[in-house]
């Protein structure tokens, strides 16, 4: 651990919440947060930012509120690190699958669709953390939506390539791409592990509506896999 501008800061980010903690954008272990984070995230969970005391967190991880403090300048901190985590580790998982997924424009809308409603099945919590987005300081705020403003911005370049090349019809390119990611994003308020659907079941279910939602138009010559996993490919 360092110091940086006056807070403290890890030395090694935990994997779950880097850009490039990941292997494969499709495949996810259990949520692995040192105990700090992990019981801050559940009591805001129940109790919401401002009614989470560091006393009270500090009680449930089973250290002294000065431990904590060695860790974390303070409890702003702690939801900085926790958001601005979630949300660099979703971008970082992205960007992957958009680059993977070559120069199609269709399988590069796809790839990302794919890829945000995999992240809120298999990291709801985190994902409905960005709820409080309100409880950030001005400072902190403005670094998260700038980093969903780069979300959004690659969901709407897709749209965008796919319009250019004639793939999708939709006359609101801007628009579109913005309720398909308010759609994944919405998700993770419901999805449930022990559902009628498995996560990679409901990624596919939603590239399919995502596709019907920008006027996708298949052309006559276009010879086009549905991006799917190994697995799925394999029932």
């Amino acid at each position: 651990m360092h110091r940086t501008g006056g807070r403290r800061v890890m030395a090694d980010a935990v994997a779950d919440l880097r850009e490039d903690g990941h292997t494969d954008w499709r495949e996810y272990g259990p949520l692995a947060l040192p105990p700090i984070l992990a019981c801050a995230l559940d009591l805001i969970a129940e109790r919401g930012y401002h009614a989470t005391s560091v006393r009270d967190l500090a009680r449930r991880v089973g250290v002294t509120v000065p431990a904590l403090y060695y860790h974390y300048e303070n409890k702003q901190a702690i939801l900085v690190e926790l958001l601005m985590g979630s949300m660099g580790s979703a971008l970082g998982r992205c960007r992957t699958a958009v680059a993977e997924a070559g120069h199609d424009p269709v399988d590069r809308f796809s790839a990302l669709v794919e890829c945000v409603v995999l992240f809120m099945t298999h990291r709801a919590s985190l994902a409905i953390l960005d709820t409080e987005l309100r409880s950030l300081e001005p400072a902190n705020r403005e670094r998260f939506v700038a980093a969903r403003d780069e979300l959004e911005a690659l969901m709407r370049r897709t749209v965008l390539e796919g319009v250019e090349a004639g793939d999708f019809t939709t006359p609101y390119p801007t628009d579109a791409g913005r309720a398909v990611l308010v759609m994944c994003q919405a998700v993770a308020q419901w999805y449930r592990p022990d559902g009628p659907l498995d996560a990679q079941q409901v990624a596919e279910r939603y590239v399919a509506i995502a596709l019907a939602s920008v006027g996708h138009r298949s052309r006559p010559d276009a010879k086009r896999r549905p991006a799917r996993s190994a697995a799925t490919a394999a029932r």
